[in-house]
């Protein structure tokens, strides 16, 4: 009989892992976000080597699955020498997967800026680098702040994927939970409600953002 009540008992081990996959995609999204942004300039420069060089980067991790590579790095890589724990592995594996749709994003909201208005700031006699933070970020974030928000809620959902590798997060811990009670219908109640919970949150801070930049462009 469905009985919720039952799992209270578990809602300790659940905010573990609710709070470890929240660690784990908050540090996966700083990276992401950083690794993304280094690339979309990579792809829009004038230097051959860098633009083939992101060119190859996002076609690689856009067509590898993302389990492929959580394997790859926590199985293979020990093999050679390399050891990095659970946690390490999963957020290192996701910065660089995630980091290539977001170049992708950045670079479709860099590119979409009015040439004229980068022309016209020159004209004023601003730096490039005064250019790039003034004009081209505000913008270019202002546009794509949207689609961030859609592929870091990605991230988040794909994060149940390191249960594989023996990461307790809300995915690894639900199985456990599972397991040990044989009432998979309550716990997978808790796990959409937590996952629902977390992805909530981090649409509404990309709303919150995409109206702050919005503010910040018509005060500019």
């Amino acid at each position: 009989m469905f009985d919720l009540s039952s799992m209270m008992q578990y809602l300790p081990a659940f905010l573990e892992g609710f709070i470890m996959t929240a660690k784990v995609s908050i540090i996966s999204i700083g990276f992401s976000f950083i690794l993304g942004m280094i690339i979309a300039l990579m792809r829009i420069s004038t230097h051959k080597i860098l633009k083939y060089f992101a060119l190859a980067y996002v076609d690689m991790f856009r067509n590898i699955p993302f389990i492929v590579l959580i394997f790859f790095s926590y199985y293979g890589l020990p093999e050679i020498g390399i050891y990095i724990d659970a946690f390490w592995t999963g957020v290192l594996t996701l910065s660089l997967a995630v980091g290539a749709y977001t170049a992708e994003t950045l670079r479709a909201g860099i590119e979409s800026i009015d040439k004229g208005i980068i022309e016209a700031a020159k004209s004023f006699g601003l730096s490039p680098f005064k250019i790039f933070i003034k004009i081209i970020m505000p913008i270019a974030l202002t546009v794509s702040v949207r689609p961030l928000g859609s592929v870091f809620i990605n991230l988040i959902l794909t994060t149940s994927i390191l249960s594989a590798i023996t990461l307790n997060e809300l995915t690894g811990v639900s199985k456990v939970i599972a397991s040990t009670t044989f009432r998979p219908f309550e716990v997978y109640v808790f796990l959409v409600f937590f996952y629902g919970l977390l992805t909530f949150l981090l649409s509404g801070l990309f709303n919150l953002w995409h109206l702050r930049l919005n503010k910040y462009n018509e005060a500019g």
